[in-house]
């Protein structure tokens, strides 16, 4: 018998939704009793394992020798999607990559199941790509093509906010215009929708979308934006050449503080550069403490710690920033002052982009009853609090800011498939 499924697809986290023999909607545990699993994986070197999720930055962390992925759904529709990356000498492609990760969580589920899982209603971003029609085109047929080769016969799309309206249309007595602002690890949409109990049952939904909208700022834009305005420096961007006349380059730095493209560091080319660099800088000590790093492979787990960082300052005023290399230090204190000074510019476009999604809709926002946060960050106040004072009258909602998603996509693989 053919099964369907809701699979949320993240750039942070994932989920896999199916209904249950009592027509409701949940989300099956994909790793141990957990309903979430990181978007990660680690190709290990030592013992050629392929591992997924905590198990695969439980690994990393623990110092063993091999290839840590993540942040995976931000390359689709991007030229770096085209890209290969060597693992103990194969070339993989982007989309087989990622195909690994969503096969795997196929088979985890229809172990649970005991059945195969042919139909799926994949979540996306309301885009993948700003201002690019064709790419954010791309970047679905990329997505589709990767599920597909796991054995997916059907496939369907959703947008993701819409899955998050689905899932909190059960909690509601009355018609509601919603708004819907789901702030993931790569994307940020919004989304203007009526809801009600009466209308839940209804085949066809389109009329009550308003508006959509989406911006390409999420949670690894929060993390990159705090290290470069608080740990970069301790290793020496923003410093002068030895000269006077020109300063360091900032790109390596940009690299090194974005998840997708730190294994680009680890080429022997790019850390030929970076011994360039430190012999070219006035503060050659910080760049040499970079250039470990690289040399260590330490990219992402430094930039993990920022994520702690920001993570420590959803609820005190400062944190400490501490990352050992060799015998070595990066070492500051990190304030929630500063995390949202250093967001303001993403704030802003997110604010920006609520503003479109509204004029869209061809409402203000005295008309919205209901505010929505979904997605992870969500959770960061520099960014909620920020977005809720726009709508002092709405009704705060808080889903389930890491299944929403896949809840509502369950929902739409029952109606899509039956």
């Amino acid at each position: 018998m053919a099964l369907s499924c809701g699979l949320d697809f993240g750039t942070s986290n994932s989920t896999l939704g199916r209904i249950g023999p009592d027509g409701q909607p949940d989300l099956l545990a994909l790793e141990g009793s957990s309903k979430t699993i990181p978007s990660v994986l680690f190709f290990g070197f030592e013992d050629d394992r392929l591992r997924f999720g905590r198990d695969a930055v439980a690994e990393y962390v623990s110092g063993a020798d091999g290839r840590l992925m993540r942040s995976l759904k931000s390359v689709l529709g991007t030229a770096l999607f085209n890209d290969t990356t060597r693992i103990k000498g194969r070339r993989l492609g982007f989309g087989e990559i990622i195909g690994s990760f969503v096969g795997e969580l196929k088979r985890r589920a229809e172990a649970q199941l005991g059945d195969e899982l042919t139909q799926v209603v994949m979540g996306r971003p309301v885009h993948f790509v700003d201002d690019d029609p064709v790419a954010d085109a791309a970047a679905q047929g990329q997505l589709e093509a990767a599920v597909r080769a796991q054995g997916f016969e059907e496939i369907a799309f959703q947008f993701e906010p819409i899955a998050a309206a689905l899932d909190y249309e059960r909690q509601v007595n009355g018609e509601r215009l919603a708004l819907i602002v789901d702030l993931g690890g790569g994307t940020s949409d919004f989304s203007v929708v009526r809801v009600s109990p009466e209308r839940s049952g209804l085949a066809d939904r389109s009329g009550d979308i308003l508006a959509t909208a989406g911006v390409h700022i999420g949670g690894t834009d929060f993390d990159r934006l705090l290290s470069m305005a608080k740990v970069m420096p301790e290793l020496g961007l923003g410093s002068e050449t030895k000269d006077g006349k020109r300063y360091l380059p900032v790109a390596p730095y940009v690299e090194l503080s974005t998840w997708h493209r730190i294994n680009r560091l680890y080429d022997a080319q790019a850390q030929r550069d970076l011994r360039s660099t430190m012999l070219e800088a006035k503060e050659a000590d910080r760049v040499e403490t970079m250039v470990m790093l690289v040399e260590d492979r330490l990219g992402h787990r430094l930039i993990g710690r920022v994520e702690e960082a920001k993570i420590d300052l959803s609820d005190r005023a400062e944190t400490l920033f501490d990352f050992p290399v060799r015998d070595r230090d990066i070492r500051t204190t990190i304030t929630a002052a500063e995390l949202g000074a250093a967001l303001a510019d993403s704030i802003g476009r997110l604010e920006t982009t609520i503003g479109e999604t509204l004029r869209r809709a061809g409402l203000g926002r005295a008309a919205v009853d209901s505010l929505i946060l979904t997605g992870g960050s969500t959770l960061v106040p520099a960014v909620a609090g920020q977005l809720q004072g726009l709508f002092p009258d709405a009704d705060v909602v808080r889903t389930d800011v890491l299944g929403s998603v896949g809840l509502g996509l369950a929902m739409e693989a029952k109606r899509v498939f039956g």
